[in-house]
């Protein structure tokens, strides 16, 4: 079994390929105001841009990780960003809101399969109770996309247009792929994509399924308000463009310290820091819809929420992949990588929902609390998930206690 100190650069080469890809995601979030006067559109079709990446994330990359089944771990991943670099190229070149949507897709189809199957690359390089935090690690690019790369973004597009915010994504990847092409090794130890039919047979198992909607409920309850974020604290707040920059800043510094602080947590009980996770998670979105009026409420309350918002990243990960081990051991990467476009889909139906809640009656104002409904249910998936794990543990003992006595 491979240490983490000698599999670190791979690990760090694959944490910059997160930044990327977590750069791209939610970089258009910081420049969806200057996207949607751009191309003449309202805020709620604008949203789009981040619902169609998050729809090509969960139904592309399934789609996608089948048909590569039989390439290396390694050419994969490098394959997934080299698409990602072009796809972001096409991105900012779009002359038309219609090629930028289906650009915004194309980019999406390699992260399910990079966070998917580097979550699994990243959990076979170090032992057993270490894998959370390797998890943890390659998901750390994302959190800090979040604390700097949306907001360095976001700056970009501001003062040179939103076109430059996805040049400086792709010029990101390509230091990713350079790096993962010097740091991976050739062979690594985890079981290759499946087909369609076995992705249909991890679909097929109702604890994973019960994961799954566990990770849907909790990015998408979070991204009804965090979609509409910048529009929120200028509207709502009262901040100036500067100031909602560095309020994303705030937001990916806490964002930094939950995703690491989550996997420390995650690796001790897996399921009770999830319940502690996501009920924390629930409450401060609620208590967001009463703070967003206020700028010293909000700055409290998004460094809260941001550490919420990844803290339960590696828990959910590394429990789907206890899950898989369990119920459909073969599958463990197929799985990984459902769970990533689980949460995309999240993504796009919270994009969708906050969209259709900030052009009704209930305003801007409304999407932290309708949120916190989505991922209250999340925490009631997990309740029932961790009560599921606890019947079982105890028909198991009690198998055995007979043939212990007996003999």
């Amino acid at each position: 079994m491979s240490t983490s100190t000698n599999r670190l650069p791979a690990l760090l080469a694959m944490m910059v390929g997160g930044f990327a890809i977590g750069t791209t995601e939610y970089a258009s979030v910081g420049v969806l105001p200057q996207i949607a006067d751009d191309f003449g559109v309202n805020l709620a079709r604008a949203g789009l841009v981040i619902s169609g990446y998050a729809l090509g994330v969960s139904f592309g990359s399934p789609i996608l990780a089948a048909l590569t089944g039989s390439l290396s771990r390694k050419t994969l991943m490098l394959a997934v960003m080299a698409l990602f670099v072009v796809a972001n190229a096409a991105a900012a070149m779009s002359t038309s809101y219609e090629v930028l949507i289906a650009a915004r897709v194309v980019t999406a189809l390699p992260h399910g399969i990079f966070f998917g199957v580097g979550a699994a690359i990243a959990a076979s390089f170090v032992s057993e109770d270490r894998r959370a935090s390797a998890v943890a690690i390659v998901f750390g690019g994302l959190s800090i996309a979040v604390a700097a790369g949306v907001p360095i973004a976001t700056v970009i597009g501001q003062r040179f247009g939103w076109p430059m915010s996805y040049w400086f994504v792709a010029a990101v990847g390509f230091v990713s792929f350079v790096a993962m092409a010097a740091t991976l090794p050739r062979k690594i130890d985890i079981a290759p994509a499946g087909s369609l039919m076995d992705q249909i047979k991890v679909l097929g198992s109702g604890r994973l399924l019960m994961a799954f909607g566990m990770n849907f409920c909790a990015w998408g309850g979070t991204f009804v308000a965090f979609a509409y974020l910048p529009s929120i604290l200028a509207d709502i707040t009262g901040f100036s463009p500067n100031g909602v920059a560095w309020m994303l800043a705030l937001y990916g510094v806490s964002v930094i310290v939950g995703n690491f602080l989550g996997g420390r947590v995650s690796d001790k009980a897996v399921v009770p820091a999830l319940v502690l996770m996501l009920g924390a998670q629930a409450a401060v979105l609620l208590i967001f819809a009463f703070t967003a009026p206020s700028m010293i409420g909000s700055i409290l309350t998004l460094g809260v929420l941001g550490a919420l918002m990844f803290c339960n990243i590696p828990g959910l990960a590394l429990y789907v992949v206890q899950l898989a081990m369990r119920y459909r051991p073969g599958s463990v990467d197929i799985a990984s990588t459902i769970n990533v476009s689980a949460a995309n889909a999240g993504i796009a139906l919270g994009a969708f929902i906050g969209g259709t809640v900030a052009d009704s009656r209930l305003g801007l104002g409304a999407t932290p609390w309708v949120g916190a409904i989505m991922v209250g249910v999340g925490l009631l998936l997990t309740l029932w998930s961790g009560y599921l794990d606890k019947r079982e543990a105890h028909h198991s003992r009690g198998e055995v206690r007979p043939a212990a006595s007996e003999a």
